[in-house]
């Protein structure tokens, strides 16, 4: 067991879990991700094994056939994948943002016949909020829904899917205007929808077409997508808890977990980076010793594990917050802004101590390099995040009179 990231007072059940999926990542993922990285492959196998060991059911309650485990377990869990391959962190993640969504605000008949299939990893979950001309800027939306007697008909472009096309279940947030008089703030007037769909690229039911995989610099393996709606008729009780209105409340919550999450892919991601780096110093030799040796690479591997430690225990405070019932929004934000902008560093330390062979395709901290750039940008960039932050700490230390 590494010496690094650990994480006092788990219960029995939580390490049993935790070691299971460590032996998993180190036998079926480590191996093969540079070459499905490479190829820009779905890990179909590595999904599957992820279902068979009931992942996909982590945090979904027992009562719909999950594992009914925390948001710690959780993140501890997308620490462990993400060290493995990043990519695989993102197809559950999306996921899990849903089935917390419904769970949190579905109506009864939406969990009981959600749930349990997410559970099983027969349903598999993505949710979507940005748009071709607005990132973290969700008061923009401009996809919009009009009702048309028992149904809505949306209209509109998203942009940013993570597993848009694999997907089968999709919560979309979008404009909903009856209800809502003129002047009505624009989060007071988004709802959730949620849409199923068939897996797949193109018309993928009458009105919703996912046009194709978007080409990215990293985070590959896993489908990135547009999604566009014409004229797409979705029921009324497909509406996420039943009334229009909530939506923005309902994504933010869901986010709020996503943002725990990206901190936990940080985490795993620098981890592997620092293994990496402390491994490969050991293994160089220059001027007659091993580069391990050298003042100015032991200072290196010091400052890249010192930042592995406090990103991982910031992550766990805030999602051991998240599981208390506390608003942990401060919490989520500090620890998704810190693991990404550490994690990014360690990276490139790594990258570094690899020196040449560091931009070689063969050495997996050149993977590493491409996938660390995401997590700037994955959930709200770090400029939102540190207004997020600032905003908090305004109202926490409000000046009295």
């Amino acid at each position: 067991m590494a010496r690094l990231a650990q994480t006092a007072g788990l219960t029995d059940i939580q390490q049993e879990i935790l070691s299971t999926v460590r032996d998993f990542v180190d036998k079926e993922i480590i191996p093969v991700a540079t070459g499905l990285e490479h190829r820009d492959e779905y890990p179909q196998q590595i999904v599957d094994g992820l279902k068979e060991l009931g992942l996909f059911g982590l945090m979904i309650p027992e009562e719909y056939g999950g594992l009914g485990e925390s948001l710690l377990t959780y993140a501890l869990c997308v620490e462990e994948i993400a060290r493995g391959w990043m990519s695989v962190s993102g197809i559950i993640n999306t996921h899990f943002i849903v089935a917390y969504m419904l769970k949190q605000h579905g109506t009864q008949e939406q969990k009981d016949h959600f749930l349990p299939r997410m559970a099983a990893g027969d349903i598999r979950g993505a949710f979507s909020m940005s748009e071709p001309g607005l990132g973290s800027d969700v008061s923009a939306i401009s996809s919009k829904a009009v009702k048309d007697g028992d149904e809505y008909v949306l209209n509109g472009q998203k942009m940013w899917l993570t597993n848009g096309g694999t997907s089968s279940l999709v919560a979309v947030l979008v404009r909903s205007d009856e209800g809502h008089p003129e002047g009505t703030a624009p989060h007071k007037s988004m709802t959730t929808f949620l849409i199923e769909k068939e897996p797949g690229f193109g018309e993928v039911r009458p009105g919703l077409t996912i046009p194709g995989k978007i080409d990215k610099m990293g985070y590959k393996g896993v489908d990135t997508t547009e999604m566009i709606m014409d004229g797409l008729r979705i029921p009324a009780d497909r509406v996420l808890g039943g009334a229009t209105g909530r939506g923005f409340y309902q994504m933010m919550d869901g986010v709020e977990v996503g943002r725990v999450n990206v901190a936990a892919r940080g985490c795993g991601v620098a981890q592997r980076a620092f293994e990496l780096g402390v491994s490969y110093a050991q293994q160089r030799h220059t001027f007659g010793k091993q580069i391990a040796q050298h003042q100015a690479i032991q200072f290196k591997l010091a400052e890249m594990a010192t930042k592995v430690e406090a990103a991982h225990a910031m992550m766990v405070n805030a999602a051991r917050k998240k599981d208390s019932g506390e608003r942990n929004d401060l919490e989520a934000g500090m620890a998704k802004y810190l693991a990404s902008e550490y994690c990014k560093e360690v990276v490139e330390d790594a990258f570094r101590i690899h020196g040449g062979y560091g931009f070689s395709k063969e050495y997996e901290i050149e993977r590493l390099y491409r996938e660390a750039p995401m997590l700037l940008i994955g959930e709200g960039t770090a400029e939102i995040q540190k207004m997020i932050i600032g905003r908090r700490l305004l109202e926490e230390y409000r000046l009295q009179g």
